[in-house]
């Protein structure tokens, strides 16, 4: 998404650039699964994993596996750099995309892992939240050079967007996090309260996609209300929710797979329709 609108800002895309890019993420966001799985062994062994939360569960059947999965996260974060490197020196760029880089690698690394531990200490959103500006903030670096004014606003909305993903994904493990003593903010304030900033959430991103426009920063061509009616998609969701309150495990499980579903169709759309601009 970063990179599609980069491009509707008339930067030249390069698929070399784009590749790289992309492989630069794809190792981060690898390597979090595996670090994830290692710090918070004790964690997932009070928690049963479903098709979004929990874990893989892979180190708490084996064990045997867990320094494995800690050397592992560490190859694909050092490649992850390496590669940004190399991008910097090939493509010319400024040493603040290797920063850029080596910071969000090192948010994620400390989300779980001691001495910070954020997650345990009830800071762990930040790190998550974050993601819905450095996720699409790589992709419009690696193709504009750059990150502007412009992309920070269009971040806005992602960030509420991942604030969503967030409590989702935290809800379902509400009773083993705090078996576990992990302060996520369901933990410690529930459920009813993660489908309340759910809601809020979903409200945020299609006002936000509302009000951009008037920033007069963005082209013309990019109808900011189509962005806003995807956005309803999620939001629709939440009132439900907060309508239904499913506030036991397997009811609530239920609705927030419904959740990271419909937050994915909203990327996808969001993608689509930023390509059909580009294309035509």
């Amino acid at each position: 998404m970063g990179a599609l609108l980069a491009v509707l800002f008339n930067a030249q895309f390069s698929l070399s650039k784009f590749t790289i890019g992309y492989a630069i993420i794809f190792l981060s966001t690898m390597a979090i699964q595996y670090h994830n799985d290692y710090f918070d062994f004790d964690a997932d062994r009070h928690v049963t994993p479903t098709v979004i939360s929990g874990g893989s569960g892979i180190l708490v059947e084996n064990p045997e596996w867990k320094e494995l999965s800690k050397i592992t996260a560490i190859i694909l974060i050092s490649l992850a750099n390496v590669i940004s490197i190399a991008f910097t020196v090939i493509f010319s760029y400024s040493f603040t995309f290797v920063l850029y880089v080596i910071f969000s690698n090192f948010l994620s690394w400390f989300y779980d892992a001691p001495p910070t531990r954020l997650s345990y200490r009830g800071l762990g959103e930040f790190i998550t939240i974050s993601m819905g500006l450095l996720y699409p903030g790589l992709g419009y670096f690696v193709l504009m050079g750059t990150l502007d004014l412009r992309f920070f606003i269009f971040a806005v909305p992602m960030i509420f967007l991942q604030t969503l993903f967030t409590s989702s994904v935290e809800i379902p493990d509400m009773e083993g996090d705090i078996i576990a003593g992990k302060m996520t903010w369901i933990a410690s304030k529930g459920r009813e309260f993660g489908f309340r900033l759910i809601v809020i959430s979903g409200l945020l991103v299609t006002i936000s996609f509302l009000i951009i426009p008037f920033t007069n920063m963005f082209p013309a061509i990019i109808d900011f209300r189509i962005l806003a009616v995807i956005s309803l998609l999620p939001l629709s969701l939440g009132i439900i929710e907060l309508i239904k309150k499913p506030l036991d495990k397997a009811s609530a499980t239920k609705f927030c797979i419904y959740n990271l579903i419909s937050i994915f169709t909203a990327a996808i759309l969001i993608n689509g329709y930023f390509a059909y601009l580009i294309m035509s």
